[in-house]
């Protein structure tokens, strides 16, 4: 069996779900420390972390990847036991699979094959959290911390998140949007609903704010993001019953917010439009993330240069989806792209990949390294 396999099936075979990361880390670092790599295992709260690079001078390049992974839900309706790592009809089945533990297994036989046959000019490095699954943070935010502290900048880091869509190396995402959180209570006055005089129905009173907001454009995007979007997570109110008007509406929001606008000018604009519809509420923010971009520069060159090379198509540079762990690391002013494997099962029953795209993705790893510090 090919060694990415066998070192992802190893991987997705230790159950840790988000914060454990149950030995993955140690297993990394065991298969590093010949290659020249020290390792740091570095616990922030309860959440493990490890950083592992090569000394020397010169630019560094970084993988950044994560160890833990989403629960496996009902395993009754899993073909193949999610923790197993069944290798089944050229797909290699189990959680994490494609989210993330292939990608790390690529990186390290790729970094493994260069190291055997360059010398490099520069240095590389892993930075590994078992916390991105979850809160996120006690992880990679702390690491780079961390990294500032002992005066290490990364020059260039690839995120191993399942980036393609059809086929391997087909996008790669090179930013993602923002992310904003709010928490809103509208305040009302209970009541009867035979009397509604003497109450304040606070589903009413939020009724045309919420018209508002949902069609208020508040940026048209630009080259690298869309434009950005406001999206009712969850809605509530009421006792449960049929008679009585509800004292609070409780709601909860996202933006998706581009490079145009910011989250403090989000809050500001969120804010005016509530008090120009007259309401008593309470609102709290949580920022998930900023949203950060690499453009065209030599990370990007070299990556869309291995993915041609290696898998004979053009890349697609993409903003969408989710936050990563990237948002952490570009504002170091790093270079950070992600590249991984098909994300067509992440979080699902029977997630997998394909073992032919784990040897190409080792490769298209491999050749990104050679083009980048030999």
């Amino acid at each position: 069996m090919a060694e990415t396999i066998e070192l992802a099936r190893q991987l997705i075979q230790k159950k840790s779900v988000t914060p454990e990361d149950n030995g993955c880390q140690q297993l990394i670092a065991d298969f590093l420390q010949p290659l020249g790599f020290e390792s740091s295992h570095l616990k922030f709260g309860e959440v493990k972390n490890l950083w592992a690079a090569t000394s020397g001078s010169g630019p560094l390049l970084v993988f950044a990847g994560h160890t833990d992974v989403v629960p496996a839900g009902p395993e009754d309706q899993w073909t193949f036991p999610p923790f197993d790592a069944t290798v089944n009809d050229g797909y290699l089945y189990g959680r994490g699979a494609a989210d993330m533990k292939s990608s790390i297994a690529a990186m390290m036989v790729a970094t493994k094959r260069v190291m055997a046959n360059h010398s490099l000019r520069g240095r590389m490095g892993f930075l590994i959290t078992s916390d991105e699954e979850g809160p996120a943070v006690d992880g990679t935010v702390r690491v780079m911390d961390y990294l500032q502290e002992q005066n290490t900048p990364i020059d260039w880091c690839i995120v191993g998140e399942p980036t393609s869509t059809t086929r391997l190396g087909d996008v790669v995402k090179n930013g993602r949007r923002g992310s904003l959180n709010g928490r809103l209570t509208v305040n009302g006055r209970q009541g009867h609903v035979a009397y509604p005089h003497l109450a304040r129905n606070p589903v009413h009173l939020f009724a045309a704010a919420l018209q508002s907001l949902t069609k208020e454009v508040w940026d048209n995007g630009n080259e690298f993001f869309p434009q950005t979007t406001f999206q009712v997570s969850n809605l509530s109110a009421g006792t449960g019953v049929e008679n009585v008007i509800p004292g609070e509406l409780h709601c909860q929001f996202n933006f998706r917010f581009s490079t145009e606008v910011t989250a403090e000018q989000l809050k500001t604009r969120v804010h005016d439009l509530l008090d120009s519809h007259d309401l008593d509420y309470q609102l709290s923010w949580r920022l998930s993330g900023n949203p950060f971009i690499t453009g065209r520069g030599r990370l990007v060159a070299a990556t869309c240069s291995a993915i041609e090379k290696v898998c004979g198509i053009t890349s697609e540079l993409s903003t969408s989806g989710g936050t990563s762990d990237g948002r952490f690391i570009a504002p170091t002013g790093t270079e950070v792209l992600e590249l991984g494997p098909v994300n067509a099962t992440i979080h699902q029953i029977d997630e997998c990949v394909s073992c032919d795209d784990l040897l190409l993705l080792t490769d298209v790893y491999e050749r990104l390294i050679i083009e980048l510090l030999t």
